[in-house]
């Protein structure tokens, strides 16, 4: 009977995945990537989403090798946001829901790692309703000032409320996401900020009911949030394609609005932005073409040392996913993923201050098994992890390692 419990185990383990630690030099057998990141002036990050809290070789693999997470979609609005609650709420400003979220940032809390906060603003997947007087898309749509006031009072609530629950453990918040339009179509032409109007054909909301100054108000109020609490926060401003040049140069202009927008009390411009977020997606959108481009290595130092020379901010790549969708190409894009941590070592060589702080990676696990019409096919690649399926030792881990490893 024992030897039947014994060989029992044995298969749960290899069916979980659980054995991989077990049976090969695996993600454990390994000094922690989080301490040779330090050592080279920036953190790392890892996706976490709330389906992998149910996933203890995830978990185990991310306690292990980063400092820090990004929940990737539990902070945003659309899944903070109460309709019910908000509709009865008393003073009729919203209400949030943050039981998944808790359970994420208290996990974290308990493990050491710090919380990335994202995001606070963002027009995607925004429900409609928030904009509407009453929380009903029945009436009609609110004034401006009242959003205004809801927007503030939502920003308050959020990092108060972790701020307060778990404290010191959302280190920064990206405090509004992609706000720059990608073409001539998606913002007006005379503004240098090319903030967006519409999002793939539709209306960013944030725009039309709140008004064109939205980013600098979102900033206004989470930087008096954050000066309120005396916490130690720092404010992004997060985008996709920050390495090509329309897109940062937008994106500077934008930053330079934002730290224009407000005066302290002698009268001198407040920073009410802290740094740049650059999302960091490297390679063809569901497709191999594009995928390793030497030349993007050169575009992602570029825009990294212009941020912070342009803006003074420091500058992390917050959703980074090094893309590859073919298996035979393995060593090739280990090599890639090594020569990209090659750059990342550069730029902060020789300084008491770090220009880049911190590199979290969303494409953390090769998905050989899902299909090529998903979302996570096409943002980050099957073959593009920096661990295989079920966090298994790769070539680009090995080598990545080996080059933070080195002096």
């Amino acid at each position: 009977m024992k030897r039947m419990i014994t060989l029992t185990l044995a298969a749960l383990l290899a069916l979980t995945g659980l054995s991989a630690f077990a049976d090969e030099p695996g993600v454990r057998d390994y000094t922690p990537l989080k301490e040779l990141s330090v050592d080279n002036g920036f953190t790392l990050g890892a996706a976490l989403g709330y389906e992998q809290m149910a996933d203890p070789i995830y978990l185990m693999t991310v306690k292990h090798h980063f400092d820090t997470v990004t929940p990737t979609n539990e902070l945003k609005a659309y899944s903070l946001l109460d309709q019910r609650a908000c509709q009865n709420s008393t003073d009729g400003m919203p209400c949030m829901n943050y039981e998944k979220a808790d359970k994420m940032v208290e996990w974290a809390m308990k493990n050491g790692l710090k919380v990335r906060g994202h995001v606070l603003v963002w027009d995607a997947y925004m429900p409609q309703w928030f904009f509407h007087e009453g929380y009903d898309t029945s009436k009609p749509i609110a004034s401006r000032e009242t959003m205004l006031l809801r927007m503030r009072s939502y920003i308050e609530d959020v990092i108060c409320h972790f701020e307060d629950k778990y404290p010191g453990v959302v280190y920064c918040w990206d405090v509004v996401n992609e706000a720059v339009g990608d073409s001539a179509s998606e913002y007006k032409a005379d503004d240098p900020r090319h903030v967006r109007t519409m999002r793939s054909g539709s209306a960013n909301p944030f725009y039309e009911y709140v008004g064109p100054d939205y980013v600098e108000y979102a900033f206004l109020y989470a930087a008096d949030t954050v000066d309120l609490l005396g916490a130690d926060i720092t404010l992004f401003y997060n985008d996709y394609n920050m390495f090509h040049m329309g897109k940062r140069e937008a994106a500077i202009e934008l930053v330079k609005s934002i730290n224009a927008f407000a005066m302290d009390e002698n009268g001198n411009p407040r920073q009410l932005c802290n740094g740049v977020g650059m999302q960091g997606y490297i390679g063809g959108y569901g497709t191999q073409s594009g995928c390793m481009k030497e030349s993007n290595l050169n575009d992602i130092k570029k825009s990294i040392l212009m941020f912070h020379d342009e803006l003074g901010v420091e500058v992390q790549l917050t959703e980074m996913a090094v893309r590859n969708y073919d298996s035979s190409l393995e060593q090739k894009h280990g090599e890639f993923y090594q020569k990209l941590f090659k750059v990342f070592k550069s730029i902060n060589r020789g300084l008491e201050e770090p220009i880049l702080t911190s590199v979290s990676i969303w494409g953390l696990v090769d998905t050989p098994y899902v299909s090529s019409s998903s979302y996570g096919y096409k943002m980050n690649g099957t073959y593009g992890g920096l661990f295989g399926w079920q966090c298994k030792v790769k070539e680009a881990f090995r080598l990545v390692h080996a080059e933070l490893a080195a002096d």
